[in-house]
């Protein structure tokens, strides 16, 4: 992902000797795993802003996630990120990975997304203190999940580094590592269905597992804040899974910073409110983009300027 200014950098396009000249806009937005949400709903956006915004080109990139993309647009690299309100509130209060507070700006919120503790049939595997001294992935280096991971195992009073075998896998490569029975379970924090846990649990001979983790909610929420709340995975939502799953979520934004500016912010999230459709056709999660959910409790960031003129425009007030 090249450096660009922040929604602002200016690419010349000669349209012919003695046209005028115009410039066009582009924008970087920072997405996820393949295997994930972010990267399929990052594209459909990139496309919708590419197509409605004029004179500008929009593009996305597979990142590690959260982590990553917040680092990308702090650098300068990227313009919007995809991530967990998890992660972002670490960011805004420099906590967990984060040394120094970030100025992100939410653009919008889009959906929440549930933290899967993912096993198969056969492993053993029945409740969350199982995992002790399995091996398992905690998610890409960079993710989201990975920063869940460590919440729970240390709420759950299992030590991440003596207590279990840590791989440290996308979604994508988790799944595949255990369908091959290479680990025992593996975590991911992303919206319902995510295809990689779908492909997983269509597989002939494979019953997935999902394990309940409810009971370390209240000790994460006294530790860290209320950067979750209860959910539930309904029976269904996979192949072969026959019961809920109770646990608990975080919420998704798409961030900016103050870098972007306010003409910009504005423009990008009536694209989004006003096109819903082209971004739920890329995804059914997409449809929890609402502007009822436009509100503090569901973003740890400041609204940005230019998003708030238009939720205001449409008689929201964060």
């Amino acid at each position: 992902m090249k450096a660009i200014s922040a929604g602002a950098a200016l690419l010349c396009v000669w349209f012919g000797a003695g046209d005028a000249l115009a410039q066009t806009r582009t924008l970087a937005i920072a997405t996820g795993g393949t295997g994930g949400i972010f990267y399929p709903l990052g594209g459909g956006l990139a496309n919708l802003l590419s197509k409605t915004l004029p004179n500008t080109q929009a593009t996305s990139e597979a990142t590690g996630g959260s982590v990553d993309n917040i680092k990308l647009l702090e650098s300068g690299q990227a313009d919007l990120g995809f991530m967990t309100g998890d992660v972002a509130a670490d960011a805004v209060r420099a906590e967990g990975r984060f040394k120094t507070p970030v100025p992100l700006r939410t653009i919008v919120a889009i959906y929440s997304s549930p933290v899967h503790v993912v096993t198969i049939a056969g492993t053993g595997i029945e409740k969350f203190s199982d995992l002790k001294g399995r091996r398992i992935s905690v998610g890409a280096p960079g993710s989201a999940t990975e920063t869940q991971a460590f919440r729970l195992l240390e709420a759950a009073g299992i030590d991440k580094d003596k207590d279990v075998k840590r791989e440290r896998l996308s979604v994508a490569e988790s799944a595949s590592a255990l369908k091959d029975k290479k680990i025992d379970a593996f975590f991911w924090g992303g919206g319902v269905p995510t295809a990689a846990v779908t492909d997983l649990a269509a597989t002939p001979g494979v019953t997935i597992r999902l394990i309940d983790i409810d009971h370390l909610l209240d000790p994460i929420v006294k530790k860290y804040g209320p950067i979750f709340a209860a959910s539930v995975i309904k029976a269904g939502s996979y192949p072969g899974q026959t019961a809920d799953n109770k646990g608990f979520a975080a919420w998704n934004q798409v961030m900016a910073t103050p870098k972007m500016s306010d003409e910009m912010a504005y423009e990008i999230t009536k694209s989004v409110f006003e096109n819903k459709a082209a971004l739920v056709a890329v995804h059914k999660e997409a449809q929890n983009i609402e502007l009822a959910t436009q509100t503090d409790k569901h973003s740890p960031a400041p609204y940005h300027p230019g998003a708030l003129k238009y939720l205001r425009e449409r008689g929201v007030k964060p």
